[in-house]
């Protein structure tokens, strides 16, 4: 912190750095755009280049704004921003250290994005060819689509062990000059300055009353699900009573159970919603599509896109070039160019997806008149829990049938169950993943790095009741295996973004007079809802966050909730109640045979008990369902 507090001399800084912030940003933005829509090399090396000149510029700017005194400026405006600026930076570190954590993490991006595995054989004897060049998107469609549980097995153990320990050493590194940064920044460690920006001293506390509040709903869903894959799989991958292996649940870093929905479907004579086929009927193209989700938003009286949208947006995959078909969307930072890059085909995934988008096209829209340091979400998990919460609305059976894409209303009960068994398996079966992928950092940037494997693995058994499927020690680091950690991207904003979502869904069904259960609220065509929504947009980073979950709620709370999301699974939470009667356990049941899977000391004392058959409760057990 500096000593000047001259505000005239504040104020012009903002204006300048305001300018050239959003040039860097529309140059950036453009040379990533030119790479992800038409990827040579050439297009590459300028965004790189871009890159490294944001990152020169972040530097500058940071040394002109710790000439300040931000405490002591007058203007409350002008104080917030520069200690924006100011603080949460690791361009407090020289220059040799800042250009170390940078070079760091650009490896790990590397390692990871580089990462591939070979594929499952059933039998490896045999003398055949084998090219392990699976990348991260074919072992999620393995995981996913596979029910043979050795090559579940096969990929969930190549993945882990092609990552983690590739880059284990670079993150020991990375979180030693993280903590120094932060230190330098006037902060505890690293974990302080990660919760800095939700400018909230007892957010922390209110997440783990937050995850307090679902567990119970959780460990419903976690017993009848258990249940199904026990049925599937039998004792000897599944105990009845235990924890799950994480390569049984449909994802590679079992953080969502919706892949699975083909073998735990309460009522699978009744099916599941599926627009697909209908919209293939009526002769959807990708174009009516993005009109569909337009049209949504103008019924609530939102902003159509703007011409430059329609003219430079990638509705389409090319033909003639390689493109990144990950669908996002853009902001070119000068209050005219907003895109979607989407290489749709006509399904019901890219309808909604479309939908997703185009929600943050509408916040662009709508912050634009702020200052660039405004011009974003109003905590890191707004702008996602607004596209979430839209399309609480649009992926909503009531929904589809007003469109003319159902012919059934799903009134019935059964038909409901299904619905929310679905969305449970995506909503419900992710919050405790998102919960913890950041408590794991915190506990690294305070405690250290010597545990780093087997505190991921205790969280994981303890929130979600997971565990590795076959033995880990310290060489490993499965953390990393999720590309948040080594690309150095919160985590925690996702979990944020999921409270969030049925906080302003709620909301906003509350504007619409919508009566009934809350899973089949749509706010299509009401303009008071719309209203509700515009009002959070318009304020971006304005205002503290805590002041537009105020205005969302009428003045009710403030604070992250839980409620709206248990109020809307209320109709599932009974009947999972009613179908778990005959569990013994709501939740899961540990031993130190799932403690000695990721501990070594444990693993060496009862080596001669870790056989995949011998899941009997034979030692000290610990009772997670009453946590």
């Amino acid at each position: 912190m500096g000593t000047n507090s001259n505000l005239d001399e504040a104020l012009q800084f903002l204006r300048e750095y305001d300018s050239e912030a959003s040039n860097i940003c529309f140059r950036v933005s453009s040379a990533q755009w030119a790479y992800s829509t038409n990827m040579t090399d050439f297009n590459k090396r300028r965004m790189i280049e871009e890159q490294t000149l944001k990152e020169k510029f972040g530097k500058i700017t940071w040394r002109k704004a710790v000439e300040f005194d931000w405490t002591r400026l007058p203007d409350p405006i002008a104080r917030r921003q520069i200690k924006m600026l100011v603080m949460n930076s690791k361009a407090t570190l020289s220059d040799d250290k800042y250009n170390e954590i940078y070079h760091l993490i650009s490896e790990m991006k590397d390692l990871y994005s580089h990462a591939r595995i070979c594929p499952y054989s059933s039998n490896p004897y045999k003398n055949e060819s084998i090219y392990c060049d699976l990348d991260v998107e074919d072992a999620k469609r393995i995981i996913a689509k596979s029910r043979d549980t050795r090559e579940l097995l096969h990929v969930w153990r190549e993945w882990h062990d092609r990552t983690g320990p590739n880059m284990k050493n670079k993150f020991m590194r990375y979180v030693e000059l993280a903590n120094q940064a932060a230190r330098f920044n006037g902060f505890q460690d690293a974990s302080e300055e990660m919760q800095f920006v939700y400018e909230t001293p007892d957010f922390e506390d209110n997440l783990a009353q937050t995850i307090q509040q679902i567990l119970p709903l959780y460990k419903e869903l976690f017993a009848y699900v258990r249940t199904k894959l026990y049925d599937k799989y039998g004792p000897e991958v599944v105990r009845a009573e235990g924890p799950l292996p994480a390569h049984i649940l449909g994802d590679l870093w079992a953080q969502d159970f919706s892949n699975i929905h083909d073998l735990v479907t309460p009522f699978p004579e009744f099916g599941n919603i599926d627009a697909t086929a209908e919209m293939l009927r009526q002769g959807f193209t990708p174009l009516r599509i993005f009109q569909m989700a337009e049209e949504f938003y103008t019924s609530l009286g939102l902003k159509p896109m703007p011409p430059e949208f329609w003219r430079y947006s990638m509705i389409e995959k090319p033909t003639a070039r390689r493109v990144q078909c990950t669908a996002s969307a853009w902001d070119f930072c000068n209050k005219i160019d907003y895109r979607i890059k989407q290489c749709t085909e006509v399904n019901m995934k890219n309808l909604i997806d479309t939908h997703h988008e185009m929600a943050h096209i509408e916040y662009y829209l709508y912050y634009s008149d702020q200052p660039f340091l405004y011009r974003d979400g109003s905590n890191p998990g707004f702008h996602e829990a607004v596209a979430n919460a839209i399309i609480l609305s649009v992926f909503n059976p009531t929904h589809f049938y007003r469109m003319g894409l159902s012919n059934n209303k799903t009134e019935g009960y059964e038909h409901n169950i299904n619905f929310l068994m679905l969305m449970a398996l995506r909503k419900v079966a992710y919050a405790p993943f998102a919960y913890i992928v950041d408590q794991w950092r915190y506990q690294i940037f305070r405690q250290g790095v010597m545990k780093m494997n087997s505190d991921w693995w205790s969280l994981r058994l303890r929130f979600q009741g997971v565990v590795p499927p076959i033995p880990r020690t310290e060489s490993h680091f499965d953390a990393a295996a999720k590309r948040h950690i080594p690309a150095d991207i919160s985590y925690v904003k996702y979990y944020v973004a999921l409270l969030l979502e049925f906080q302003i869904h709620e909301a906003m069904c509350s504007a619409a007079g919508h009566t009934g259960p809350l899973h089949t609220c749509d706010v299509y065509r009401s303009r008071e809802a719309g209203r509700v929504l515009s009002d959070v947009l318009r304020v971006g980073k304005a205002s503290h966050w805590q002041n537009v979950i105020k205005m969302l709620t009428r003045g009710k709370s403030e604070k992250l909730s839980a409620e709206p999301m248990l109020n809307y699974f209320e109709p599932l939470l009974l009947w999972l109640r009613e179908a778990n009667k005959k569990e013994p356990i709501i939740g899961w049941m540990t031993n130190k045979n799932d403690v000695a899977l990721y501990q070594s000391l444990v693993y060496a004392a009862n080596a001669n008990i870790l056989l995949p058959s011998t899941f009997s409760i034979v030692s000290t057990v610990i009772f997670y369902s009453l946590l």
